[in-house]
């Protein structure tokens, strides 16, 4: 999901977009490069690890290491840098939605890490 939101949103897709205010609009138009970048990095990185990793190969971890860095710096952008919440109209459960993605991407770091270890990945 992460991946096709970012998909989506990068590229402007109308139908996508149609349910968000002008102002959230601009908010997600204004991204910075390197949130923009981070982004992008935490969706794919994610998407990109699982599929390596069902592929057995050693490079989901790094997938899943880079993915969990375009997280932090994500999450650093919206909850510290810029008005998200306000904007995008969240609450506790935005923050409780981005703990869960960075959990979840935590748990799959482990769990390729544990592979590797018992020889599963090559």
């Amino acid at each position: 999901m992460g991946a096709l939101d970012f998909t989506m949103t990068l590229t402007n897709n109308a139908a996508y977009l149609q349910g968000l205010t002008p102002e959230q609009l601009t908010y997600i138009r204004g991204f910075p490069l390197w949130s923009v970048l981070a982004w992008g990095l935490g969706t794919w990185g994610g998407f990109l690890g699982s599929v390596v990793l069902l592929l057995r190969r050693n490079f989901a971890i790094k997938l899943f290491g880079a993915s969990l860095v375009g997280v932090v710096f994500t999450n650093l952008y919206s909850y510290g840098l810029s008005d998200f919440l306000k904007v995008m109209h969240g609450g506790a459960g935005a923050i409780l939605f981005s703990a869960v993605i960075f959990v979840i991407g935590v748990l799959l770091l482990v769990y390729a890490r544990a592979m590797r270890k018992r020889g599963v990945l090559r």
